[in-house]
């Protein structure tokens, strides 16, 4: 059962006169049938520039507000890092205050029955999950107005953490193409969706990994149907998250599955150049060094751009199964690497002890498979 509470909003104005930058905030009483309080306003000078200066541009930016109504959000193309900004930036502004750790998660619930139940020797083994940050999925099971209330009940929990939330939407049409995993929106209503996911999240800086397997499987006879249409229909929605000021990363599959030349054009044709770079690994269990050697292989295809490494289980590499493989084991705990190399992040995309289907004894794609959990970290080295 989910619970939700209210959310809060804040939107921004930029206005620059005589060389001053003003950012006023303002809370919202009523968005989206949710309160949000709060009112603040900051100015900061770009130059050295007097109070009277100062207070001069504030006055003018607030009677051009009233003017047309009251204060009002700016275009999403106007957030707090528009996409040129956040394709170029330095991680450290990428991820303020580190991960966001999601306390609803199958993990952390395993937890506290265990602990509810006076096992604490597994509690402690489930907490080397739980206690983790792992990436928020998205899709087609949140429609609205559901899909507003998860998202605001994050971006209020990330707050108060004062961390970066790490998303994966997987909405795409015909997901998975018939796999374990199928089902998917419709073109228009997959902008729709990204539309409001974009509107939810506009402003908070979060991080969204652009639909796994979306592009890498599109080799696959199963995807012939939607080989030619789903590149450009990723690129919009790439176009749609970017502009609010999110970070964000198209899949780019994993070391093995497609050459780097293959999959810089699918990058390419998915709008990965107004993005901040793409992912590899996600769900997957290849090495670090040979996800980072195929991942510096594509993005020198693709303009330099930047990179993320799901290392959610990679513990023990490669098993020679992609399927709740036996012998898999937990990989390094996710962080922000903060370096200055093309990668940004090793992080836990995958939910370790999420099912990948009806395989190796597992239940349905997504599912909860608690002894499994148990197999990944007990298989740790």
């Amino acid at each position: 059962m989910w619970t939700f509470g209210p959310g809060d909003a804040t939107l921004e104005l930029h206005h620059v006169f005589g060389g001053i930058i003003v950012t006023a905030q303002r809370g919202i009483n009523q968005l989206s049938g949710h309160r949000a309080t709060g009112r603040r306003a900051v100015a900061s000078s770009r130059a050295v520039g007097s109070q009277a200066r100062r207070t001069v541009a504030l006055r003018c930016l607030l009677v051009a507000g009233l003017a047309a109504g009251g204060l009002a959000a700016p275009p999403a193309a106007q957030a707090a890092s528009p996409p040129a900004q956040a394709a170029a930036a330095p991680v450290s502004s990428l991820y303020p205050g580190g991960l966001y750790v999601d306390q609803t998660t199958d993990a952390v619930k395993a937890t506290n029955r265990l602990v509810a139940e006076g096992r604490t020797a597994e509690a402690a083994e489930m907490r080397r999950i739980s206690g983790q940050p792992t990436a928020i999925w998205i899709g087609d099971w949140f429609a609205e107005p559901l899909l507003g209330s998860v998202l605001r009940r994050h971006v209020a929990a990330a707050a108060a953490q004062k961390k970066t939330m790490v998303f994966a939407t997987y909405a795409i049409p015909d997901r998975d193409c018939g796999g374990y995993s199928a089902g998917g929106l419709s073109p228009s209503a997959y902008l729709e969706w990204n539309r409001s996911v974009a509107k939810a999240l506009a402003g908070t800086r979060a991080v969204v990994i652009v639909e796994p397997d979306g592009l890498a499987m599109l080799g696959s006879e199963k995807c012939a149907g939607v080989r030619a249409t789903r590149p450009a229909l990723m690129a919009q929605a790439v176009d749609i998250l970017a502009s609010a000021g999110l970070t964000v990363y198209l899949d780019a599959g994993t070391s093995g599955w497609r050459e780097p030349t293959v999959m810089a054009g699918l990058l390419r044709s998915a709008g990965v150049d107004k993005a901040r770079g793409f992912a590899t690994n996600v769900s997957n269990y290849k090495r670090v060094d040979a996800e980072r050697a195929y991942a510096n292989a594509v993005s020198s295809l693709v303009g330099g751009k930047h990179f993320v490494i799901d290392v959610s289980r990679n513990g023990a590499g490669w098993r020679g199964d992609w399927c709740n493989p036996p012998g898999a084991a937990l990989g390094q705990n996710p962080h922000v690497t903060y370096g200055t190399t093309k990668l940004d992040a090793l992080l836990w995309v995958k939910h370790p002890g999420s099912s990948d289907g009806p395989c190796n004894g597992g239940p349905a794609a997504g599912t909860w498979f608690e002894s499994y959990a148990f197999e990944l970290v007990r298989n740790r080295r």
